[in-house]
């Protein structure tokens, strides 16, 4: 099909569905060029190696669902590691899903705090019943976390009467919601030592989320971007007041280091 025939459909498309323009406007090619236009980032943040911040690194992950929608097992593992290597106390995490993140830091911080749409919301978004029941299974019972069921766009985040060294964004992924997410995140923050963790910021390990990219550096304050960064073999992003040694992320590179996996089925 030529470019020409492939252009017509696509502006007959538009008129006969207009609400497909969001899919142009919201794409990650577009994304990326405003990331690169406005932050002259054409490779995405800089990259930590993992191994730099935990040369020796060794993690048990549990619990760990293998289903749709969660974390990667070195997603989890990093968050444990963080929250021990900078004496994390207070925690809050923006998106709860079925808990398993909030559960694993629990294991190694003495106050959790989550945030998640209430149940009701969901259901009237016409989210299944299995979909919503899904939402705190693995931290529901947990006595060192408090589960708030209110939108974080909404929520008065005051009135919780704490700040928070370590923050984890994992809400909804659209451009505005992580800005927002990003914005509350930064100052809620309870030092110049607290830190920020963002997931999803990429698709893979090896694969950049331009929009979420956006929301990030849109949201957070100017003098605080330099060291933001994307951790290696994780989905995850952070803010980190320190400064590393980093590069950036080049694609089907060689690997340069092996993990080990064990895995334990239990019960539930």
């Amino acid at each position: 099909m030529s470019k020409i025939s492939k252009l017509l459909r696509g502006f007959s498309a538009l008129i006969k569905r207009p609400y497909l323009i969001n899919n142009v406007i919201n794409s990650n090619v577009v994304f990326r060029e405003k990331v690169e236009r406005t932050y002259k980032l054409p490779k995405g943040l800089p990259q930590i190696d993992i191994k730099t911040l935990f040369p020796e690194f060794k993690m048990e992950v549990e619990p760990f669902a293998f289903l749709d929608g969660g974390s990667l097992p070195t997603d989890l593992a990093l968050l444990k590691a963080l929250a021990l290597k900078y004496n994390t106390k207070d925690y809050l995490e923006i998106g709860t899903w079925r808990g398993e993140s909030v559960a694993n830091v629990s294991a190694v911080v003495e106050n959790c705090y989550t945030v998640n749409l209430p149940d009701e919301d969901m259901l009237k978004m016409n989210l299944s019943t299995e979909y919503v029941k899904s939402h705190r299974f693995f931290s529901e019972e947990l006595k060192n976390v408090k589960h708030i069921q209110a939108h974080s766009h909404k929520f008065d985040f005051e009135s919780l009467n704490t700040k928070f060294d370590m923050i984890f964004i994992d809400a909804d992924h659209h451009y505005e919601s992580v800005k927002k997410d990003t914005q509350t995140a930064f100052n809620l923050l309870k030092s110049n030592a607290s830190i920020i963790v963002w997931h999803d910021y990429a698709a893979s390990p090896e694969t950049i989320r331009w929009d979420v990219m956006m929301g990030i550096l849109d949201g957070c304050p100017q003098e605080t971007r330099k060291n933001i960064y994307h951790i290696s073999n994780t989905l995850c992003a952070v803010y980190l007041k320190e400064n590393f040694v980093a590069s950036f992320l080049k694609p089907n590179a060689l690997p340069d280091k092996k993990f080990k996996v064990t895995i334990e089925m239990g019960e539930v």
